[in-house]
């Protein structure tokens, strides 16, 4: 790790009806936990507000953390995010002396969210867990993904937010 402090931001995703972590959600959440334990970073954002069930996904990946062992001081809970751009905004306004960043979300959706942290001034890579979306499930997200690109870029180069 760098001398500098490393914050992971861990994207959202999906709660489930019942409160609990989508499969996507909890995989994504304990690969957070896994860069906190090794020493990769020294702090999570966990970014994610209240979808279509109560909880914000935010608090749901708390709930999660602290059973892994990671001490509250570490989480930072950004919960009122909609989307990627809001997700990584609000982070950098919770934590402004955030500089270096490893953003933890899936494979597909990786280079999307670097682009975002690093027009937001930030060092961003990427971690991101193992397994996942896969055939049609996959494919679909991929395609997601390029409408999400096409929003990002006219945000870059307009200051305009589609949503």
């Amino acid at each position: 790790m760098s001398e500098t402090a490393v914050t992971a931001i861990v994207l959202g995703a999906a709660v489930r009806p019942d409160g609990t972590a989508s499969p996507q959600l909890r995989r994504r959440t304990l690969h957070g936990a896994k860069l906190y334990h090794a020493g990769e970073v020294s702090r999570l954002a966990l970014c994610g507000g209240v979808g279509r069930y109560g909880a914000s996904e935010a608090s749901v990946m708390a709930d999660i953390l602290r059973a892994e062992g990671v001490p509250e001081a570490a989480l930072i809970l950004e919960e009122r995010s909609t989307d990627t751009i809001t997700n990584i905004s609000n982070a950098l306004a919770l934590c402004p002396d955030m500089k270096e960043v490893v953003i933890v979300t899936a494979p597909y959706h990786a280079p999307r969210a670097r682009l975002i942290a690093r027009h937001l001034g930030l060092r961003a890579r990427s971690s991101c867990p193992e397994g996942g979306l896969s055939g049609r499930k996959l494919r679909r997200a991929k395609l997601r993904e390029l409408g999400g690109l096409v929003k990002v870029l006219i945000w870059m180069v307009t200051g305009y937010r589609l949503t």
